[in-house]
């Protein structure tokens, strides 16, 4: 017996509404977290020196390591695929475990912490700590780093010496908008202050909500947290970015007022396993002189 005309019509409205939610569904919580890509970005900070041209760096953060397909093979896959790079300098932006996630597994910080130490770089890899591990335990998280040989960088500097060029990393502690933050960070301000001019300073922090108060004597500001908001559509952008500044910083090279920040997107999921528009991402930052090639993207 033939459909009612009225019924085809609306089988028609409804058919590609079904197939429009199977695709987000297969692709958003299946390929989309179980996926993995390496970028590439050209950056040129005003300061940075001709000395250092080419400069490399591998950023990654937010592993949340136990979230779903974020396991021991993907996180040793992903140290292979840094490696490959062949990079001057790692640096771990933080948010290396999970708490109550989606068919999450937690996996302890310790593992974690010893498969990233496999990852190699000329000038050694570095590591700032996140929310999610300050509320596991700070103390736990630093000696688990500490014992796999990677330094966390908590109001603290580490001096790299690039040839006969120093280069400055400062690893700021996870921000928030609490009176108890400001007085460290001032101080470190003034430490940033007494860095030469000829000598570029990076800045490693969590949160990538700091930025409005980073001075221009920095170089460039290198976050992750948001996830690039693990939901992107196109032309509208992310619905729900967890910053204060909604999409302002949510992923990728950012410039205001000729300061520099670069946002990485992460790897993980934390809440709800799902990413759609925006694949866990290993960022390869090469830094150029400003008279070098202009901000670019290139997926390997």
């Amino acid at each position: 017996m033939p459909l009612r005309p009225a019924i085809q019509r609306r089988l028609l409205l409804v058919l590609p509404l079904v197939l429009l939610a199977g695709f987000v569904s297969v692709h958003g919580f299946w390929l989309g977290p179980d996926s993995l890509v390496v970028v590439g970005y050209s950056l040129s900070p005003p300061s940075w020196p001709p000395a250092l041209d080419g400069f490399k760096i591998v950023a990654v953060g937010d592993i949340h390591g136990g979230a779903p397909f974020i396991d021991e093979k993907k996180l040793k896959e992903m140290v292979r695929r840094i490696s490959a790079q062949r990079p001057d300098l790692i640096v771990w932006l933080g948010d290396y475990v999970i708490q109550g996630i989606l068919g999450g597994t937690f996996m302890e910080p310790e593992h974690v912490a010893s498969i990233l130490s496999g990852a190699e770089a000329r000038h050694g890899q570095f590591a700032v700590i996140g929310n999610h591990d300050r509320r596991l335990g700070l103390e736990r998280i630093e000696r688990a780093f500490d014992h796999a040989g990677i330094p966390v960088l908590r109001w603290t500097r580490k001096t790299l010496m690039v040839g006969e060029t120093k280069l400055h990393l400062f690893g700021m502690d996870d921000f928030e908008l609490s009176p108890a933050y400001w007085p460290t960070f001032r101080r470190a301000e003034e430490e940033w202050r007494t860095i030469p001019p000829a000598e570029p300073l990076l800045v490693l922090s969590h949160s990538p909500d700091l930025f409005p108060w980073i001075p221009s004597r920095v170089a460039l500001t290198i976050a992750s947290h948001t996830h690039g908001g693990q939901v992107r559509f196109p032309w509208l952008g992310s619905p729900i970015v967890p910053s204060s500044f909604g999409q302002r910083f949510a992923r990728g090279p950012i410039v205001e007022a000729g300061r520099h920040m670069f946002v990485n997107t992460g790897i993980g999921t934390s809440i709800i396993p799902i990413r759609l528009g925006v694949p866990p991402e290993i960022s390869v930052l090469t830094l150029r002189a400003l008279d070098s090639a202009p901000t670019s993207a290139e997926r390997r």
